[in-house]
Protein backbone atom coordinates (compact mmCIF):
# COMPACT_ATOMS: atom_id res chain seq x y z
CA UNK A 1 0.00 0.00 0.00
CA UNK A 2 1.34 3.86 -1.02
CA UNK A 3 0.26 7.00 -1.95
CA UNK A 4 -0.78 6.18 -5.38
CA UNK A 5 -3.25 3.97 -4.28
CA UNK A 6 -5.39 5.05 -1.76
CA UNK A 7 -9.36 5.50 -1.59
CA UNK A 8 -11.81 6.71 0.52
CA UNK A 9 -14.35 4.26 1.75
CA UNK A 10 -17.25 3.74 -0.44
CA UNK A 11 -20.00 6.08 -0.35
CA UNK A 12 -17.93 8.85 1.54
CA UNK A 13 -17.56 11.34 -1.74
CA UNK A 14 -20.94 12.39 -3.40
CA UNK A 15 -21.57 14.80 -6.14
CA UNK A 16 -23.30 17.78 -5.11
CA UNK A 17 -26.68 18.14 -5.82
CA UNK A 18 -27.09 20.26 -8.48
CA UNK A 19 -30.53 21.98 -8.44
CA UNK A 20 -32.46 24.45 -11.05
CA UNK A 21 -30.37 22.70 -13.52
CA UNK A 22 -33.77 21.44 -15.55
CA UNK A 23 -35.26 17.99 -15.86
CA UNK A 24 -32.13 16.18 -17.22
CA UNK A 25 -30.22 16.76 -14.16
CA UNK A 26 -32.96 14.48 -11.25
CA UNK A 27 -33.81 17.71 -9.55
CA UNK A 28 -35.96 19.27 -12.11
CA UNK A 29 -39.25 21.50 -11.42
CA UNK A 30 -39.36 21.74 -7.31
CA UNK A 31 -35.72 20.75 -7.28
CA UNK A 32 -36.47 18.40 -3.80
CA UNK A 33 -38.88 20.63 -1.85
CA UNK A 34 -42.36 19.17 -2.88
CA UNK A 35 -44.88 21.30 -3.88
CA UNK A 36 -46.23 24.45 -2.80
CA UNK A 37 -45.72 26.03 1.28
CA UNK A 38 -43.27 27.80 3.20
CA UNK A 39 -40.73 25.34 2.81
CA UNK A 40 -40.57 25.19 -0.46
CA UNK A 41 -40.18 28.79 -0.90
CA UNK A 42 -36.82 30.77 -0.62
CA UNK A 43 -36.06 32.73 2.48
CA UNK A 44 -37.94 30.38 4.80
CA UNK A 45 -36.58 29.91 8.02
CA UNK A 46 -38.38 27.93 11.17
CA UNK A 47 -39.56 29.75 14.02
CA UNK A 48 -37.63 28.48 17.34
CA UNK A 49 -39.73 25.96 18.92
CA UNK A 50 -42.05 24.96 15.84
CA UNK A 51 -42.84 21.63 15.88
CA UNK A 52 -44.64 20.54 12.66
CA UNK A 53 -47.63 22.35 13.38
CA UNK A 54 -48.18 20.56 16.54
CA UNK A 55 -48.94 22.68 19.50
CA UNK A 56 -45.30 23.58 20.78
CA UNK A 57 -44.66 22.45 24.09
CA UNK A 58 -44.03 26.31 25.60
CA UNK A 59 -47.87 26.24 24.62
CA UNK A 60 -48.93 23.13 25.99
CA UNK A 61 -47.88 23.42 29.27
CA UNK A 62 -49.94 25.08 31.60
CA UNK A 63 -49.15 28.63 33.62
CA UNK A 64 -49.99 29.12 36.95
CA UNK A 65 -49.44 31.39 39.29
CA UNK A 66 -46.61 35.05 39.10
CA UNK A 67 -43.12 35.03 39.07
CA UNK A 68 -42.29 38.44 41.30
CA UNK A 69 -39.34 39.73 39.47
CA UNK A 70 -38.31 42.08 42.57
CA UNK A 71 -38.56 39.56 45.23
CA UNK A 72 -35.73 39.41 48.03
CA UNK A 73 -34.60 35.46 49.00
CA UNK A 74 -32.96 35.56 52.31
CA UNK A 75 -30.81 32.75 53.81
CA UNK A 76 -32.75 31.58 57.43
CA UNK A 77 -30.81 31.19 60.55
CA UNK A 78 -32.33 30.56 63.70
CA UNK A 79 -31.69 31.03 67.49
CA UNK A 80 -31.01 27.63 68.22
CA UNK A 81 -28.07 27.44 65.85
CA UNK A 82 -26.56 30.23 67.17
CA UNK A 83 -26.87 29.35 70.52
CA UNK A 84 -25.18 25.89 69.47
CA UNK A 85 -22.10 27.66 67.49
CA UNK A 86 -20.71 30.79 69.13
CA UNK A 87 -19.49 31.41 72.47
CA UNK A 88 -21.23 34.43 74.41
CA UNK A 89 -20.12 38.23 73.67
CA UNK A 90 -19.24 36.98 70.00
CA UNK A 91 -20.06 39.33 67.40
CA UNK A 92 -22.33 36.94 64.62
CA UNK A 93 -22.07 38.43 61.14
CA UNK A 94 -22.99 36.90 57.78
CA UNK A 95 -19.12 35.89 56.46
CA UNK A 96 -19.00 34.24 60.22
CA UNK A 97 -21.97 32.56 59.25
CA UNK A 98 -20.64 31.73 56.22
CA UNK A 99 -17.52 30.55 57.48
CA UNK A 100 -19.53 28.06 60.04
CA UNK A 101 -21.61 26.49 57.29
CA UNK A 102 -24.54 28.04 59.01
CA UNK A 103 -25.78 29.78 55.21
CA UNK A 104 -24.88 29.06 51.82
CA UNK A 105 -20.66 29.85 51.32
CA UNK A 106 -21.53 30.09 47.26
CA UNK A 107 -25.07 32.54 47.25
CA UNK A 108 -24.49 36.36 48.08
CA UNK A 109 -27.99 36.14 49.45
CA UNK A 110 -29.41 38.55 52.56
CA UNK A 111 -29.63 36.86 55.86
CA UNK A 112 -32.63 36.56 58.31
CA UNK A 113 -32.59 35.71 61.75
CA UNK A 114 -35.87 33.71 63.12
CA UNK A 115 -36.92 33.12 66.41
CA UNK A 116 -37.06 28.98 66.64
CA UNK A 117 -35.06 27.95 70.05
CA UNK A 118 -33.78 29.44 72.93
CA UNK A 119 -31.32 31.89 73.21
CA UNK A 120 -29.75 31.64 76.54
CA UNK A 121 -26.38 33.66 75.39
CA UNK A 122 -25.49 37.13 74.95
CA UNK A 123 -24.57 37.81 71.39
CA UNK A 124 -24.83 40.89 68.63
CA UNK A 125 -26.52 39.65 65.78
CA UNK A 126 -25.26 41.87 62.67
CA UNK A 127 -28.17 40.28 59.65
CA UNK A 128 -30.20 42.10 56.98
CA UNK A 129 -33.41 41.17 59.06
CA UNK A 130 -34.83 39.94 62.19
CA UNK A 131 -38.38 38.33 62.76
CA UNK A 132 -40.05 39.79 65.93
CA UNK A 133 -39.82 36.91 68.18
CA UNK A 134 -36.24 36.72 67.31
CA UNK A 135 -35.32 40.26 68.23
CA UNK A 136 -37.27 40.20 71.34
CA UNK A 137 -35.45 37.01 72.59
CA UNK A 138 -31.88 38.01 71.72
CA UNK A 139 -32.91 41.40 73.61
CA UNK A 140 -33.78 39.11 76.71
CA UNK A 141 -30.74 37.08 76.23
CA UNK A 142 -28.83 40.39 76.85
CA UNK A 143 -27.64 40.46 73.46
CA UNK A 144 -27.93 43.28 70.34
CA UNK A 145 -28.98 43.06 67.20
CA UNK A 146 -27.88 45.27 64.20
CA UNK A 147 -30.07 45.43 60.95
CA UNK A 148 -27.58 45.49 58.15
CA UNK A 149 -28.62 47.63 54.93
Amino acid sequence: MDLSNLKPPKGAKHSKKRVGRGQGSGQGAQAGRGHKGAQSRSGYKRKRGFEGGQMPLHRRVPKRGFHNPFRVEYDIVNLDMLALKFDAGTVVTPDLLREKGLIASGGRKKVKVLARGGMGKALTVHAHKFSGKAAEKIAAAGGATEQLA
